[in-house]
């Protein structure tokens, strides 16, 4: 069982202090001390020769971290689980992240926990592990102001935790939004059992941001293709239908939700999903139907600007207000979006709003 203790990116920067090799992150004061007077906000690399981009100063909703003590505690499970390389988890560091985010013009991320996330099935643990993680990231934004907000981490089938958790996030940490997986197990986040937490959620009118993992039961499906490549996806369409059919996003229209990679499927799939609106017990839940319904939702761009089918599909699904600047960082490299969306030949007036101006109004402190 972890403890439950504050945990300050300071906390990890001297030797013997528990850190995995390669993982610790040194702290600001440590950091400042490496590159002297240029600062925390001028932290591009040596080694980088492009000079840090001026403009546009993107805001990027999709951008994952590894509190140390979280890393620890669920290493085996990580590593036994994970298709990436744990490198992508072991060798981040806020300092190499704003390396990145200069190069590309990005002023600030609003970071979430990486998967698998909090919830492991014991309640208490998934406690600890939120206060741990969420306090973590909170304390990354004090360390470097302005470059890092934070998605409270919550584990969602732990109800009375959640709650609680919330109110340290908002109330105490001052956090930016929540960040919640398409399903936990086999339960998905519009199952009634999950109203209380989107109840309070749209009580304080919250940002929800929600990640893409597989469910237990298709993580392992015989496709010849690693669950991220095609479950990953395809779970942020079960999310959004339990959402949708369960009269959630209905009940609940104050919460701003942010699906990632372009919504997956889901913008292929709104006029199919509107069929059920024959049935009277699913329309009574629906009122405005299915396409009106997920046109409310914002969506972010990581791992899609590249196929400019993908995002034919979501600019002529939702309103340009809907669409969000999203890395995947480090799991993606910046670039590799930051290349892609410029390519696309959008206007200028779609550009800023996909970039900036739509992240702008829902984290209205980095506006």
């Amino acid at each position: 069982m972890l403890m439950s203790s504050r945990v300050r990116i300071s906390d990890t920067s001297s030797a013997g202090d528990g850190c995995l090799p390669g993982f610790c992150v040194h702290g600001r004061r440590g950091f400042l001390k490496g590159v002297g007077a240029l600062g925390a906000s001028m932290l591009a690399a040596p080694a980088i020769a492009q000079a840090p981009v001026a403009a546009p100063r993107r805001i990027d909703v999709h951008h994952h971290v590894y509190p140390t003590k979280w890393f620890a505690a669920k290493r085996e499970f990580i590593l036994s689980t994970s298709d990436n390389p744990p490198t992508i988890m072991t060798e981040w560091s806020p300092q190499k992240a704003i390396e990145q985010m200069d190069r590309y013009g990005i002023a600030t991320s609003i970071t979430c926990l990486g998967n698998p996330g909090v919830w492991f099935g014991d309640v208490q643990e998934s406690r600890d592990l939120m206060r741990i993680c969420n306090e973590y990231m909170s304390q990354l934004g004090k360390d470097f102001p302005g470059r890092f907000g934070a998605f409270a981490a919550l584990a969602l089938p732990d109800v009375e935790g959640c709650l609680t958790e919330i109110a340290y996030a908002f109330d105490v940490l001052k956090m930016d939004g929540v960040h919640l997986l398409t399903s936990y197990g086999n339960r998905w986040p519009g199952d009634p059992a999950f109203d209380p937490v989107f109840a309070e959620l749209n009580r304080r009118k919250a940002v929800v941001f929600i990640h893409p993992t597989a469910p237990d039961c298709c993580g392992s499906l015989n496709t010849g293709a690693p669950s991220s490549i095609l479950e990953l996806p395809f779970d942020e369409a079960r999310a959004v239908g339990s959402l949708v059919y369960n009269g959630t996003l209905t009940k609940y229209r104050d919460i701003k939700f942010i699906f990632s990679h372009a919504g997956g499927p889901v913008p292929i799939l709104a006029m199919r999903m509107d069929q059920l609106m024959r049935n009277p017990k699913i329309a009574e839940r629906v009122p405005d139907g299915v396409p009106a319904t997920l046109k409310r939702l914002h969506f972010e761009v990581a791992n899609s600007t590249v196929n400019p089918s993908a995002m034919a599909a979501l600019t002529t699904f939702v309103p340009p207000s809907q669409i969000l600047f999203g890395s995947d960082y480090p799991y993606v490299q910046i670039g590799k979006t930051v290349d892609g969306l410029d390519r696309l030949g959008y206007q200028q007036d779609l550009l800023g709003s996909i970039n900036r101006n739509n992240a702008a109004k829902l984290f209205p402190r980095f506006a």
